[in-house]
Protein backbone atom coordinates (compact mmCIF):
# COMPACT_ATOMS: atom_id res chain seq x y z
CA UNK A 1 0.00 0.00 0.00
CA UNK A 2 1.42 3.37 -1.00
CA UNK A 3 0.34 7.01 -1.02
CA UNK A 4 -0.71 8.29 -4.44
CA UNK A 5 -2.20 11.71 -3.66
CA UNK A 6 -2.53 14.39 -0.99
CA UNK A 7 -5.27 17.02 -1.13
CA UNK A 8 -6.00 19.99 1.12
CA UNK A 9 -9.14 22.13 1.36
CA UNK A 10 -9.57 25.22 3.52
CA UNK A 11 -12.95 25.65 5.21
CA UNK A 12 -14.42 28.12 7.65
CA UNK A 13 -17.21 26.95 9.97
CA UNK A 14 -19.36 29.42 11.95
CA UNK A 15 -19.36 29.68 15.75
CA UNK A 16 -22.29 30.70 17.89
CA UNK A 17 -20.49 33.98 18.57
CA UNK A 18 -17.00 35.53 18.33
CA UNK A 19 -14.75 34.19 21.10
CA UNK A 20 -12.47 36.72 22.79
CA UNK A 21 -9.13 35.75 24.30
CA UNK A 22 -6.10 37.48 25.76
CA UNK A 23 -4.27 37.69 22.45
CA UNK A 24 -7.14 38.54 20.12
CA UNK A 25 -10.36 36.88 19.00
CA UNK A 26 -11.92 34.12 16.92
CA UNK A 27 -14.05 36.31 14.64
CA UNK A 28 -17.20 34.21 14.68
CA UNK A 29 -15.74 31.21 12.87
CA UNK A 30 -12.88 28.75 12.77
CA UNK A 31 -10.60 28.41 9.74
CA UNK A 32 -9.29 24.88 9.28
CA UNK A 33 -7.47 22.91 6.59
CA UNK A 34 -8.95 19.51 5.77
CA UNK A 35 -6.34 17.04 4.48
CA UNK A 36 -7.02 13.89 2.48
CA UNK A 37 -4.34 11.25 1.85
CA UNK A 38 -5.23 8.69 -0.82
CA UNK A 39 -3.58 5.30 -1.34
CA UNK A 40 -3.25 2.98 -4.34
CA UNK A 41 -5.82 0.70 -2.67
CA UNK A 42 -8.48 3.42 -2.81
CA UNK A 43 -8.45 4.15 0.92
CA UNK A 44 -8.59 7.82 1.91
CA UNK A 45 -7.38 9.02 5.31
CA UNK A 46 -8.44 12.30 6.87
CA UNK A 47 -6.39 14.92 8.67
CA UNK A 48 -7.00 18.44 9.93
CA UNK A 49 -4.87 21.48 10.72
CA UNK A 50 -5.66 24.89 12.16
CA UNK A 51 -5.57 27.90 9.86
CA UNK A 52 -5.53 27.59 6.11
CA UNK A 53 -5.71 29.37 2.80
CA UNK A 54 -3.52 29.20 -0.26
CA UNK A 55 -0.28 28.95 1.71
CA UNK A 56 -1.40 25.98 3.81
CA UNK A 57 -2.84 24.19 0.79
CA UNK A 58 0.45 24.76 -1.06
CA UNK A 59 2.42 23.20 1.80
CA UNK A 60 0.37 20.02 1.61
CA UNK A 61 0.69 19.93 -2.18
CA UNK A 62 4.46 20.17 -1.68
CA UNK A 63 4.33 17.11 0.58
CA UNK A 64 3.39 14.99 -2.44
CA UNK A 65 7.00 15.22 -3.55
CA UNK A 66 8.03 13.62 -0.27
CA UNK A 67 5.27 11.10 0.26
CA UNK A 68 3.85 9.83 -3.04
CA UNK A 69 5.01 6.22 -3.14
CA UNK A 70 5.56 6.11 0.62
CA UNK A 71 3.94 3.36 2.71
CA UNK A 72 1.56 5.08 5.18
CA UNK A 73 2.38 2.43 7.79
CA UNK A 74 5.96 3.70 8.02
CA UNK A 75 5.06 6.60 10.31
CA UNK A 76 8.43 6.95 12.05
CA UNK A 77 10.20 7.31 8.72
CA UNK A 78 7.58 9.86 7.63
CA UNK A 79 8.32 11.86 10.78
CA UNK A 80 11.97 12.24 9.88
CA UNK A 81 11.24 12.57 6.17
CA UNK A 82 9.13 15.71 6.48
CA UNK A 83 9.96 17.02 9.98
CA UNK A 84 13.60 16.22 10.60
CA UNK A 85 14.46 18.10 13.82
CA UNK A 86 17.34 20.07 12.30
CA UNK A 87 15.53 20.78 9.03
CA UNK A 88 12.46 21.85 11.01
CA UNK A 89 14.41 24.84 12.30
CA UNK A 90 13.82 26.15 8.77
CA UNK A 91 10.58 24.57 7.60
CA UNK A 92 8.56 24.34 10.87
CA UNK A 93 6.45 21.39 9.75
CA UNK A 94 5.32 19.97 13.10
CA UNK A 95 1.64 20.77 12.56
CA UNK A 96 1.82 19.62 8.94
CA UNK A 97 3.25 16.31 10.17
CA UNK A 98 0.38 16.00 12.64
CA UNK A 99 -2.31 16.34 9.97
CA UNK A 100 -0.58 13.78 7.77
CA UNK A 101 -0.11 11.39 10.70
CA UNK A 102 -3.84 11.63 11.48
CA UNK A 103 -4.61 10.66 7.88
CA UNK A 104 -2.11 7.79 7.81
CA UNK A 105 -3.43 6.36 11.08
CA UNK A 106 -6.92 6.66 9.61
CA UNK A 107 -5.75 4.67 6.57
CA UNK A 108 -4.04 1.98 8.66
CA UNK A 109 -7.12 1.56 10.85
CA UNK A 110 -9.35 1.22 7.80
CA UNK A 111 -6.97 -1.25 6.15
CA UNK A 112 -6.76 -3.40 9.27
CA UNK A 113 -10.42 -2.99 10.27
CA UNK A 114 -9.76 -1.47 13.70
CA UNK A 115 -10.23 1.98 15.27
CA UNK A 116 -7.12 4.13 15.74
CA UNK A 117 -7.15 3.66 19.51
CA UNK A 118 -6.57 -0.07 18.95
CA UNK A 119 -3.41 0.78 17.01
CA UNK A 120 -2.21 2.72 20.06
CA UNK A 121 -2.64 0.03 22.68
CA UNK A 122 -6.40 -0.29 22.98
CA UNK A 123 -8.98 1.83 24.74
CA UNK A 124 -9.08 2.20 28.49
CA UNK A 125 -12.29 4.23 28.37
CA UNK A 126 -15.21 4.33 25.96
CA UNK A 127 -16.09 7.98 26.60
CA UNK A 128 -13.79 10.94 27.19
CA UNK A 129 -14.90 13.62 29.68
CA UNK A 130 -14.78 17.28 28.63
CA UNK A 131 -14.87 20.62 30.44
CA UNK A 132 -17.13 23.53 29.55
CA UNK A 133 -15.09 26.15 27.74
CA UNK A 134 -16.39 29.55 28.85
CA UNK A 135 -15.29 32.58 26.84
CA UNK A 136 -15.93 36.27 26.94
CA UNK A 137 -17.90 36.66 23.71
CA UNK A 138 -19.16 39.36 21.42
CA UNK A 139 -22.77 39.00 20.31
CA UNK A 140 -23.46 36.88 17.23
CA UNK A 141 -22.57 39.03 14.18
CA UNK A 142 -25.92 38.32 12.54
CA UNK A 143 -28.28 38.53 15.52
CA UNK A 144 -26.38 40.19 18.37
CA UNK A 145 -27.29 37.26 20.63
CA UNK A 146 -24.95 35.28 22.85
CA UNK A 147 -22.83 38.10 24.27
CA UNK A 148 -20.80 37.26 27.38
CA UNK A 149 -19.33 40.44 28.85
CA UNK A 150 -20.85 40.86 32.30
CA UNK A 151 -20.43 38.52 35.23
CA UNK A 152 -24.15 37.73 35.18
CA UNK A 153 -23.90 36.79 31.49
CA UNK A 154 -20.92 34.52 32.24
CA UNK A 155 -22.74 32.70 35.02
CA UNK A 156 -25.83 32.33 32.85
CA UNK A 157 -23.79 30.92 29.97
CA UNK A 158 -21.93 28.44 32.20
CA UNK A 159 -25.23 27.30 33.70
CA UNK A 160 -26.67 26.84 30.19
CA UNK A 161 -23.69 24.76 29.10
CA UNK A 162 -23.92 22.56 32.18
CA UNK A 163 -27.65 22.03 31.63
CA UNK A 164 -27.28 21.28 27.93
CA UNK A 165 -24.11 19.16 27.90
CA UNK A 166 -23.68 17.89 31.46
CA UNK A 167 -20.28 19.43 32.20
CA UNK A 168 -18.96 19.21 35.75
CA UNK A 169 -15.71 21.08 35.10
CA UNK A 170 -15.63 24.64 33.80
CA UNK A 171 -12.80 26.61 32.20
CA UNK A 172 -12.73 30.40 31.92
CA UNK A 173 -10.66 31.67 29.00
CA UNK A 174 -9.49 34.92 30.52
CA UNK A 175 -6.91 37.68 30.20
CA UNK A 176 -9.34 39.95 28.34
CA UNK A 177 -10.50 42.27 31.14
CA UNK A 178 -8.65 43.62 34.16
CA UNK A 179 -7.55 40.82 36.51
CA UNK A 180 -9.64 42.25 39.38
CA UNK A 181 -12.80 41.99 37.26
CA UNK A 182 -11.94 38.49 36.10
CA UNK A 183 -11.22 37.44 39.69
CA UNK A 184 -14.73 38.52 40.66
CA UNK A 185 -16.10 36.68 37.62
CA UNK A 186 -14.24 33.45 38.38
CA UNK A 187 -15.35 33.44 41.99
CA UNK A 188 -18.95 34.10 40.90
CA UNK A 189 -18.72 31.16 38.48
CA UNK A 190 -17.53 28.88 41.27
CA UNK A 191 -20.28 30.10 43.62
CA UNK A 192 -22.97 29.49 40.99
CA UNK A 193 -21.98 25.86 40.34
CA UNK A 194 -21.02 24.41 43.73
CA UNK A 195 -19.51 20.95 43.74
CA UNK A 196 -18.01 21.31 40.26
CA UNK A 197 -14.36 22.06 39.50
CA UNK A 198 -12.85 25.03 37.69
CA UNK A 199 -9.80 26.11 35.73
CA UNK A 200 -8.60 29.60 34.82
CA UNK A 201 -6.55 30.43 31.71
CA UNK A 202 -5.32 33.99 30.96
CA UNK A 203 -3.15 32.79 28.06
CA UNK A 204 0.14 33.80 29.67
CA UNK A 205 -0.50 37.57 29.78
CA UNK A 206 -0.08 38.15 33.53
CA UNK A 207 3.15 39.35 35.03
CA UNK A 208 4.60 36.89 37.54
CA UNK A 209 3.52 39.20 40.36
CA UNK A 210 -0.04 39.39 39.00
CA UNK A 211 -0.10 35.61 38.63
CA UNK A 212 0.98 35.09 42.23
CA UNK A 213 -1.56 37.57 43.56
CA UNK A 214 -4.37 36.08 41.46
CA UNK A 215 -3.42 32.49 42.23
CA UNK A 216 -3.31 33.10 45.96
CA UNK A 217 -6.75 34.76 45.76
CA UNK A 218 -8.36 31.59 44.33
CA UNK A 219 -6.59 28.95 46.40
CA UNK A 220 -9.76 28.26 48.39
CA UNK A 221 -11.74 27.22 45.29
CA UNK A 222 -12.00 23.73 43.82
CA UNK A 223 -9.48 24.37 41.05
CA UNK A 224 -8.42 21.77 38.51
CA UNK A 225 -5.41 23.94 37.77
CA UNK A 226 -4.19 27.46 36.98
CA UNK A 227 -3.35 27.39 33.26
CA UNK A 228 -0.60 29.51 31.70
CA UNK A 229 -0.84 32.51 34.04
CA UNK A 230 2.53 33.70 32.69
CA UNK A 231 4.54 32.92 29.56
CA UNK A 232 7.76 31.02 30.08
CA UNK A 233 9.09 28.28 32.31
CA UNK A 234 10.94 30.69 34.62
CA UNK A 235 7.83 32.73 35.38
CA UNK A 236 5.77 29.57 35.81
CA UNK A 237 8.38 28.21 38.21
CA UNK A 238 8.33 31.41 40.31
CA UNK A 239 4.52 31.35 40.38
CA UNK A 240 4.44 27.68 41.36
CA UNK A 241 6.70 28.42 44.34
CA UNK A 242 4.16 30.90 45.71
CA UNK A 243 0.76 29.46 44.75
CA UNK A 244 -0.80 26.27 46.14
CA UNK A 245 -2.66 25.30 42.95
CA UNK A 246 -1.39 22.96 40.22
CA UNK A 247 -0.08 24.90 37.22
CA UNK A 248 -0.84 23.71 33.70
CA UNK A 249 0.42 24.65 30.25
CA UNK A 250 -0.15 24.18 26.56
CA UNK A 251 2.32 26.91 25.56
CA UNK A 252 5.67 26.41 27.31
CA UNK A 253 5.86 22.59 27.32
CA UNK A 254 4.92 21.58 23.79
CA UNK A 255 7.83 19.33 22.80
CA UNK A 256 10.10 16.72 24.36
CA UNK A 257 13.01 19.07 24.98
CA UNK A 258 10.76 21.35 27.05
CA UNK A 259 9.22 18.34 28.77
CA UNK A 260 12.71 17.18 29.79
CA UNK A 261 13.49 20.60 31.21
CA UNK A 262 10.24 20.57 33.16
CA UNK A 263 11.04 17.14 34.59
CA UNK A 264 14.53 18.24 35.66
CA UNK A 265 13.33 21.50 37.25
CA UNK A 266 9.56 21.42 37.61
CA UNK A 267 7.64 24.53 36.65
CA UNK A 268 4.38 22.91 35.50
CA UNK A 269 2.30 20.19 37.15
CA UNK A 270 -0.14 19.37 34.32
CA UNK A 271 0.83 19.00 30.66
CA UNK A 272 -1.97 19.76 28.20
CA UNK A 273 -1.27 17.53 25.22
CA UNK A 274 -2.41 18.80 21.82
CA UNK A 275 -2.43 16.34 18.93
CA UNK A 276 -1.53 19.16 16.52
CA UNK A 277 1.06 21.09 18.55
CA UNK A 278 3.02 17.95 19.47
CA UNK A 279 3.07 16.60 15.91
CA UNK A 280 0.46 13.87 16.09
CA UNK A 281 -1.41 11.44 18.31
CA UNK A 282 1.59 9.13 18.69
CA UNK A 283 3.82 11.93 19.99
CA UNK A 284 1.18 12.74 22.61
CA UNK A 285 1.03 9.08 23.69
CA UNK A 286 4.82 9.12 24.10
CA UNK A 287 4.67 12.37 26.09
CA UNK A 288 1.91 10.95 28.29
CA UNK A 289 4.18 8.00 29.09
CA UNK A 290 6.93 10.38 30.21
CA UNK A 291 4.40 12.22 32.37
CA UNK A 292 3.22 8.90 33.84
CA UNK A 293 6.80 8.03 34.74
CA UNK A 294 7.41 11.34 36.55
CA UNK A 295 3.91 11.65 38.04
CA UNK A 296 2.92 14.76 36.08
CA UNK A 297 -0.74 15.34 35.36
CA UNK A 298 -2.09 15.08 31.81
CA UNK A 299 -5.08 16.54 30.01
CA UNK A 300 -6.03 16.99 26.35
CA UNK A 301 -5.77 20.48 24.89
CA UNK A 302 -8.09 22.02 22.30
CA UNK A 303 -6.82 24.22 19.47
CA UNK A 304 -10.17 24.93 17.81
CA UNK A 305 -11.12 21.59 16.30
CA UNK A 306 -13.65 20.32 13.83
CA UNK A 307 -14.77 16.69 13.93
CA UNK A 308 -11.63 15.17 12.41
CA UNK A 309 -9.29 16.59 15.02
CA UNK A 310 -11.87 15.95 17.73
CA UNK A 311 -11.70 12.28 16.73
CA UNK A 312 -7.90 12.37 17.26
CA UNK A 313 -8.45 13.87 20.70
CA UNK A 314 -10.95 11.12 21.54
CA UNK A 315 -8.63 8.31 20.45
CA UNK A 316 -5.82 9.90 22.48
CA UNK A 317 -8.04 10.28 25.53
CA UNK A 318 -9.15 6.65 25.18
CA UNK A 319 -5.66 5.14 25.46
CA UNK A 320 -3.66 7.17 27.98
CA UNK A 321 -4.02 5.80 31.51
CA UNK A 322 -3.04 9.06 33.22
CA UNK A 323 -5.76 11.32 31.79
CA UNK A 324 -5.99 13.25 35.04
CA UNK A 325 -8.58 15.85 34.05
CA UNK A 326 -11.48 16.45 31.69
CA UNK A 327 -10.31 17.42 28.19
CA UNK A 328 -10.75 20.85 26.68
CA UNK A 329 -12.82 21.41 23.53
CA UNK A 330 -14.00 24.47 21.65
CA UNK A 331 -16.38 22.06 19.93
CA UNK A 332 -19.59 23.09 21.69
CA UNK A 333 -19.20 26.63 20.30
CA UNK A 334 -19.56 25.38 16.69
CA UNK A 335 -22.86 25.59 14.84
CA UNK A 336 -22.00 22.78 12.40
CA UNK A 337 -19.31 20.33 11.29
CA UNK A 338 -17.93 18.89 8.05
CA UNK A 339 -18.34 15.22 9.06
CA UNK A 340 -21.24 12.92 8.27
CA UNK A 341 -23.88 13.03 10.98
CA UNK A 342 -23.08 16.61 11.97
CA UNK A 343 -21.74 17.59 15.35
CA UNK A 344 -20.76 14.76 17.71
CA UNK A 345 -23.00 14.57 20.75
CA UNK A 346 -22.13 15.04 24.41
CA UNK A 347 -23.54 12.63 26.99
CA UNK A 348 -23.20 13.74 30.61
CA UNK A 349 -20.24 15.92 29.68
CA UNK A 350 -18.54 13.13 27.71
CA UNK A 351 -18.19 12.14 24.04
CA UNK A 352 -18.01 8.54 22.90
CA UNK A 353 -14.81 7.32 21.30
CA UNK A 354 -15.51 6.31 17.67
CA UNK A 355 -15.64 2.56 17.15
CA UNK A 356 -15.52 2.34 13.35
CA UNK A 357 -12.20 1.54 11.65
CA UNK A 358 -9.66 4.35 11.47
CA UNK A 359 -10.55 7.66 13.02
CA UNK A 360 -14.21 6.66 12.66
CA UNK A 361 -15.38 9.81 10.87
CA UNK A 362 -16.12 10.51 7.20
CA UNK A 363 -16.47 13.77 5.33
CA UNK A 364 -19.82 15.24 4.38
CA UNK A 365 -18.78 16.42 0.93
CA UNK A 366 -21.64 18.88 0.66
CA UNK A 367 -20.65 20.52 3.95
CA UNK A 368 -17.03 20.69 2.83
CA UNK A 369 -18.09 22.46 -0.37
CA UNK A 370 -20.38 24.83 1.54
CA UNK A 371 -17.73 25.87 4.06
CA UNK A 372 -14.95 26.00 1.46
CA UNK A 373 -17.10 28.50 -0.45
CA UNK A 374 -17.71 30.42 2.78
CA UNK A 375 -13.95 30.62 3.30
CA UNK A 376 -13.46 31.92 -0.24
CA UNK A 377 -16.07 34.60 0.46
CA UNK A 378 -14.90 35.66 3.93
CA UNK A 379 -11.20 34.82 3.81
CA UNK A 380 -9.05 34.46 6.90
CA UNK A 381 -9.23 36.56 10.05
CA UNK A 382 -6.40 37.88 12.25
CA UNK A 383 -6.49 35.59 15.30
CA UNK A 384 -4.19 38.00 17.17
CA UNK A 385 -6.46 41.03 16.70
CA UNK A 386 -9.73 42.04 18.36
CA UNK A 387 -12.40 43.37 15.95
CA UNK A 388 -13.79 45.60 18.69
CA UNK A 389 -10.42 47.20 19.46
CA UNK A 390 -8.87 48.39 16.17
CA UNK A 391 -5.20 49.29 16.55
CA UNK A 392 -4.85 47.33 19.80
CA UNK A 393 -1.75 45.18 20.20
CA UNK A 394 -1.41 42.50 22.91
CA UNK A 395 1.82 42.72 24.89
CA UNK A 396 3.43 40.54 27.58
CA UNK A 397 2.85 41.10 30.39
CA UNK A 398 -0.37 42.84 29.45
CA UNK A 399 -1.67 46.12 30.80
CA UNK A 400 -4.02 46.92 27.91
CA UNK A 401 -7.26 45.43 29.20
CA UNK A 402 -10.59 45.63 27.40
CA UNK A 403 -13.36 47.64 29.07
CA UNK A 404 -16.07 45.35 30.42
CA UNK A 405 -18.50 48.27 30.29
CA UNK A 406 -18.21 48.54 26.50
CA UNK A 407 -21.52 47.08 25.32
CA UNK A 408 -21.23 47.82 21.59
CA UNK A 409 -22.48 45.19 19.16
CA UNK A 410 -19.42 44.41 17.05
CA UNK A 411 -20.28 43.38 13.51
CA UNK A 412 -17.71 41.17 11.78
CA UNK A 413 -17.91 39.30 8.44
CA UNK A 414 -19.89 36.15 9.10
Amino acid sequence: MTIVDIRATTVTVPLEAPLRHANGCHWGRFVRTIVEVETDTGLIGLGEMGGGGESAEAVFRAMKGYLVGHDPVRLEEMRFLIANPTASLYNNRTQVLAALEFACLDIIGQAWGVPVCDLLGGRLRDRVPFAAYCFWRYGNPATGEGEVRTIDQLVKEATRLKSRFGFTSHKLKAGVFHPDYELDAYRALAAALPGDSYRFDPNGVFSTEQAIRFGQAIEDLRNDYFEDPVFGLSGMRRTREMVRIPLATNTVVVNFEQLAQNVLNTAVDVILLDTTFWGGIRACVKAAAVCETFQLGVAVHSSGELGIQLATMLHLGAVIPNLSFAADAHYHHLTDDVIEGGLMQYEDGKIRVPTRPGLGVTLNREKVREYAELYKRLGAYPYDQDPGRPGWTPILPNDRWADHRDDRWIRVPY
